[in-house]
């Protein structure tokens, strides 16, 4: 998770990325995604470029900005923590670890906030995003970036028997880890999909919901505002 203040942003530890039992399926999702997902994200992300690596937001908010690097893993953070601080970010980043459900900030203290292929992982979907509202300023924004349901039933078939038939065998093959790759699948099919995401951001108190699909649904990109 990430975000920004006084163009301040709070982010995941892994830039956007899957975490590092599933860095198989990383690789290729982010070469597919490259230009797709980052150029939406540079569209809806302030007003600067965003490259789609963990030390652009720190370049985004100057000096006079701050980063939050956010994660309830101690092991993820300490993962971001040296890739920003070897990026030399460390001077407007700060590095915290927390519960999404209920994130220790003041109301009104963030820009933005993002997080990629996390949101899935929380178990109080509801709490974290009525937190995340909490602690942004009005006008602020929440960028969601998850995997979601396919909006072609054909591809929908093709992509579920993929992941718990094909993702699991290369993950045993590759790295030796098959039950990260069963996991993986089951907590996609679980996930929400677009609309009910969607509402849920609505419940929460977010205004001018909406999503972006990419790669036919595979994964999808919430945007919610702040009123």
């Amino acid at each position: 998770m990430g975000a920004v203040k006084d163009s301040t942003f709070m982010g995941e530890p892994n830039d956007g990325t899957i975490r590092n039992d599933n860095q198989m399926l990383q690789v290729s999702l982010e070469r597919y995604l490259n230009d797709s997902w980052k150029l939406r994200l540079a569209n809806h992300y302030a007003q600067g470029r965003l490259q789609g690596n963990s030390s652009e937001p720190s370049r985004l908010v100057g000096d006079t900005g701050q980063v939050v690097l956010a994660d309830i893993n101690d092991a993820m953070l300490e993962v971001g923590r040296d890739r920003l601080f070897d990026a030399g970010c460390a001077h407007n980043t700060q590095v915290v670890q927390v519960n999404g459900e209920c994130l220790p900030f003041a109301d009104n203290t963030f820009n933005c906030i993002t997080i990629a292929f996390g949101l899935r992982n929380i178990t109080d979907k509801d709490a974290a995003l009525r937190s995340m509202l909490r602690v942004l300023k009005p006008g602020g924004r929440l960028l969601v970036l998850e995997f979601s349901k396919p909006v072609s039933e054909p591809l929908a078939k093709a992509y579920d028997l993929y992941s718990f038939s094909v993702w699991p065998r290369l993950g045993k093959a590759i790295v030796g880890d098959a039950e990260s790759y069963q996991y993986l699948a089951e907590s996609i099919r679980m996930h929400p999909d677009q609309d009910t995401l969607k509402q849920m951001l609505t419940d929460a108190g977010f205004v001018r919901s909406e999503y972006f699909n990419m790669l036919g649904g595979i994964v999808a990109l919430h945007r919610g505002f702040k009123a």
